[in-house]
């Protein structure tokens, strides 16, 4: 692997930041950086002490996507690519994106300027998207005669009616954070995306972890179940946190309206 740094993790009062550090190439993914993503999300995976993470992309851009010709020199051309794509469930390609979805805590990705093919099914993956109005974003694989594969199944649909899915993916045009707010392809818009995810991550830093882990695998595991499972994983996750040390201190803060005590899982 190119031990070149390609991505950087800090954490600061309960908050990761994961920032994307290949500016001059607007992120592009290399060998290098797919790699150090993957092992950055599965590093905080097991961190203690981090309630959210922010992911963004350093310089002009969150990420132009696959950079295609250094991943095809670096892993034996078409072969190489191949390989990867029939790895195990979820394969290398799509654990980028992917790997966001499994953390326990809420992950809000800041997108700015360009967010192409496999860096926006990578904004795909967080929890929340926070984008510039002027953000250009695209399902761009289709440039290429191939589909989006980095665990998109997992997400757009979730965002967007099928139409607009198939729409977007048809075409690859590019569209800008705008009509993405609208189409509901990110959350919501803000000038400087970046300060406004730290902003929202501190927020939910200052809540229980345990009430907000669980309500993250609440939705990702229920959001299109059947009643009967959904009902009862809301019961089964409600059951641990009643009486638990943090609902408490959760409890005693909300009365003395004194930030809480709470304790990292």
């Amino acid at each position: 692997m190119n031990a070149e740094q390609r991505v950087s993790v800090a954490v600061a009062d309960h908050v990761a930041t994961v920032t994307l550090t290949r500016p001059d190439k607007h992120n592009a993914l290399d060998v290098a950086m797919f790699e150090q993503i993957i092992a950055a999300a599965d590093g905080l995976g097991t961190a203690s002490g981090v309630r959210a993470v922010v992911l963004h992309g350093d310089g002009p851009s969150f990420s132009s996507g696959l950079d295609v010709v250094s991943i095809m020199a670096a892993g034996n051309g078409l072969d190489g690519l191949v390989q990867r794509v029939r790895g195990e469930v979820p394969n290398w390609f799509q654990r980028a994106a992917h790997a966001w979805l499994e953390l326990p805590m809420p992950v809000i990705a800041a997108v700015h300027g360009t967010c192409f093919g496999g860096g926006l099914q990578i904004a795909l993956g967080a929890d929340i998207r926070i984008a510039a109005p002027g953000a250009r974003l695209s399902v761009m694989e289709v440039k290429w005669g191939l589909v989006p594969d980095m665990s998109i199944t997992r997400t757009l649909p979730r965002l967007v009616g099928i139409d607009v899915a198939k729409e977007l993916t048809f075409t690859g045009r590019v569209f800008d954070g705008a009509e993405a707010a609208r189409l509901g392809v990110v959350t919501r818009l803000a000038d400087d995306p970046l300060a406004a995810a730290r902003q929202l991550a501190a927020e939910i830093a200052g809540r229980s972890p345990d009430a907000v882990r669980a309500a993250k695998r609440l939705y990702d595991e229920a959001w299109t179940g059947e009643a009967e499972q959904t009902l009862a994983l809301e019961a089964s996750l409600q059951m641990g946190l009643i009486g638990s040390p943090n609902q408490l201190a959760a409890v005693a803060a909300g009365f003395s309206k004194e930030p809480a005590a709470f304790v990292d899982p």
